[in-house]
C-alpha cells in the first residue's frame, strides 16, 4: 500500500475513514479483498509472494495497513514480510501501541505501520519514527513518515477533508483516489528512478507498463459499529478490472 489518506475521528459519525491505494508490480501474485478460509474473522487481499498482506481488518474491528519505503532498489531485505505486520496485528488481541512498540524494527525492510482497535490508532516506523498514539485529525501516509509534505500526500488530505464537509459515501472516495495527476515538484529526487517513472510515482495514482495502481481500498468505520469496506482493482494500463463490497457489524 502506498498511498493511504485517512481521517481519525474527525468526523461525528465516523471514528475512521481510510482511502488507500496499493501500488505494485503488475507481476507480482496477489489475491482480492476476502475473507480468509484460514482466518476466517480476517478481510483482506493478499500477496501470494509472500503471505501477507497490505490492508486488513477484522470482525471485531482491528484495522492495520502498511506503507513501505523507497529505498535503495538494490538494497536486499532478508528479514520478515512486511505484510505479516498488518496480519499478525488483525488477527491478535495486543493494544494498538503495544503492537507498535513491540515490532523488532531490524526484523524488516523499511515501513510504515497504522493499527487500530477500539478507541486507539497507533502508528510506527522503523526509518526514525517511534510509536505513538494519533489524535483525533486528518493524516497522510504514502512511501516516507506520516505527513511527509509530498504533493501527492498533501492533495489526497485536502481532498478527504473537503470531503468530510459532504454526506460520506464510496464514490467520492474512490474517485479521489483516481487522481493521476504528476506532482509540480520532483518528490522522488535521489531514488534512482528515471526521470519519467519518477513522474508518474509522483501522482496519487499510477499507471506505467510494470508498476502502478492496483487496487483502491475504502474503508468506513461508522461511531455505531457497522462498518463499509470497497475495494477497486485496476489492470496494468490502469483501466478497472474488478471490485468487491463488504459491510458489517463490529462484534
Amino acid at each position: 500500500m502506498c498511498l493511504v489518506a485517512f481521517a481519525w475521528k474527525a468526523h461525528p459519525e465516523y471514528r475512521l475513514i481510510v482511502a488507500a491505494n496499493r501500488d505494485e508490480f503488475h507481476t507480482r501474485p496477489a489475491k482480492a479483498m476476502h475473507w480468509w478460509p484460514d482466518h476466517p474473522a480476517l478481510l483482506a487481499g493478499q500477496d501470494l509472494e509472500a503471505g501477507g498482506t497490505w490492508l486488513g481488518i477484522s470482525r471485531s474491528g482491528r484495522f492495520a495497513t502498511v506503507t513501505n519505503y523507497r529505498e535503495d532498489l538494490k538494497r536486499q531485505h532478508r528479514g520478515r514480510s512486511r505484510g505479516e505486520l498488518v496480519t499478525g496485528f488483525v488477527a491478535g488481541t495486543e493494544t494498538p501501541l503495544d503492537y507498535c512498540s513491540n515490532i523488532d524494527p531490524a526484523d524488516f525492510a523499511g515501513f510504515s505501520l497504522l493499527a487500530m482497535a477500539g478507541d486507539d490508532l497507533a502508528y510506527v516506523s522503523n526509518r526514525g519514527d517511534e510509536s505513538r498514539k494519533l489524535p483525533p485529525d486528518v493524516y497522510g501516509l504514502s512511501n516516507a513518515s506520516l505527513d511527509t509534505p509530498w504533493d501527492k500526500v498533501l492533495r489526497s488530505k485536502s481532498a478527504l477533508a473537503a470531503l468530510l464537509q459532504r454526506e460520506i459515501a464510496v464514490e467520492p472516495l474512490l474517485e479521489m483516489l483516481r487522481d493521476a495527476e504528476p506532482a509540480a515538484t520532483d518528490d522522488y529526487a535521489g531514488t534512482g528512478l528515471t526521470p519519467e517513472v519518477a513522474r508518474a510515482v509522483s501522482a496519487p495514482f499510477i499507471s506505467t507498463p510494470d508498476y502502478g495502481t492496483r487496487c483502491s481500498t475504502i474503508v468506513v468505520v461508522a461511531t455505531s459499529g457497522s462498518v463499509e469496506v470497497h475495494e477497486r482493482r485496476f489492470d496494468n494500463v490502469g483501466a478497472f478490472a474488478g471490485e468487491a463490497r463488504f459491510e458489517f457489524e463490529i462484534a
